[in-house]
């Protein structure tokens, strides 16, 4: 008998928050080791719940929630994440500008395959959230890094953006606030990230599942704000996160700008909708009362929240750690400490990360599964209350210490 493989497809995809690390992690727990698992964003083993009306929301829908919906979504969820837009000033946003799916996940897939042909250059921000190179791959693209610049509050650095760009460019993948490193994008770095895609003839696809998880005031600005009606924008978000129902999978997609010249596009993305028959339908019934109503997200982000507290508790313990620095995060989940890597001979992060599992039975991941160019940083998920973050992070010092040359 023939041997059975993968598809030469998968050659060049990688999604290590989810990979090698934590095999291992399953088999340290096989055997009777508790490992504290920092590597995924998912507020629900953290003591963070869904609110109340949400899940009563839903619940009260299942009769109704049979059947397949529009392949769209059905109207109510489309209409409310339209008037979600035009409250932010994207006025001329519709209900038929919206596709509702799995998540932004499957959205972000969809999407790509309906755009991408082989060959074709797509623009990634280095460090990324994994699952856009991926599925840039996994659709034929090629994935092109940018770097943020770490020194400048993890910004992309829109000269290297330039400088990258091909006449096989297609597209400008935007994550903002950005997963793994916490940074809020100025609003000059977004008008100039919008300005490279208008002089080039680029697609925008913006991530913005983290736009309502701000500290200090920040403001996040929706890409779209800026690209107008000359520059095609995807706008991507979802309930994941804000409104902790990451298992519910109901992400959107929001088309603006120049539709007209994307109808054929539009075609190919709705009939990829059509074939996955629709999204699920009981967490669609979610998306109205959560954009509509009381929006408890606002007491996790501010002083004395969880969401704040925890991510300035993390951002500062790490910093204290000789050897580790960190930028601080003003939104998401995450930190994205630095290393010195030459202090700690380190050349390889994934080792690196292993041995502190097998160490210190703490899960993490490394920054080069984040597509980040040098083995010297990795992802702390800032999700676990205040005590257990200051553990957690004591555990990363003491193996460090053990590192220390």
């Amino acid at each position: 008998m023939r041997e059975i493989v993968q598809s030469q497809k998968l050659q060049n995809v990688r999604y290590d928050v989810r990979g090698p690390i934590l095999v291992e992690a399953q088999r340290l727990e096989a055997e009777g080791h508790r490992i504290l698992k920092l590597n995924i964003g998912n507020p629900a083993p953290f003591g963070f719940e869904a609110p109340q009306s949400i899940v009563a929301d839903m619940v009260n829908h299942l009769p109704d929630a049979q059947g397949y919906s529009d392949s769209r979504g059905i109207y109510s969820a489309r209409t409310a994440v339209a008037q979600y837009y035009q409250s932010r000033g994207l006025t001329d946003t519709s209900v038929d500008d919206v596709f509702i799916g799995n998540g932004v996940s499957e959205m972000i897939s969809l999407v790509l395959q309906a755009f991408l042909d082989d060959g074709n250059e797509v623009l990634v921000p280095a460090p990324d959230y994994p699952l856009w190179t991926g599925a840039v791959s996994l659709c034929g693209g090629t994935p092109v890094h940018y770097r943020c610049d770490e020194e400048n509050g993890w910004n992309p650095d829109l000269e290297d953006i330039e400088s990258k760009i091909t006449p096989n460019t297609q597209a400008l993948v935007v994550i903002n606030p950005n997963n793994p490193t916490g940074a809020v994008y100025s609003e000059e770095t977004v008008k100039g990230l919008v300005d490279i895609a208008r002089r080039h003839d680029l697609v925008l696809m913006s991530d913005e599942i983290y736009e309502k998880i701000l500290f200090d005031g920040v403001q996040h600005h929706h890409t779209a704000t800026f690209a107008g009606e000359d520059v095609l924008c995807l706008t991507f978000s979802g309930l994941s996160k804000a409104y902790r129902v990451c298992g519910y999978r109901a992400g959107w997609v929001m088309i603006s700008g120049p539709r007209h010249l994307a109808g054929d596009f539009l075609e190919g993305l709705t009939l990829l909708s059509n074939m996955r028959m629709c999204a699920n339908v009981p967490a669609q019934h979610a998306i109205q009362t959560a954009l509509g109503g009381y929006q408890s997200i606002n007491e996790y982000i501010v002083p004395g929240g969880r969401f704040y507290e925890q991510s300035k508790t993390a951002w500062r313990l790490l910093n204290e750690i000789d050897g580790v620095s960190c930028v601080e995060p003003m939104g998401a989940l995450y930190c994205f400490p630095k290393l010195d890597t030459e202090m700690f001979g380190i050349d390889d992060d994934e080792k690196f990360v292993i041995e502190l599992l097998r160490a210190k039975k703490l899960l993490v991941t490394h920054g080069t599964g984040f597509n980040w160019f040098e083995p010297d940083h990795f992802r702390l998920v800032t999700l676990p209350d205040v005590d257990m973050l200051t553990e957690a992070i004591e555990r990363i010092a003491d193996f460090l210490a053990t590192l220390r040359r």
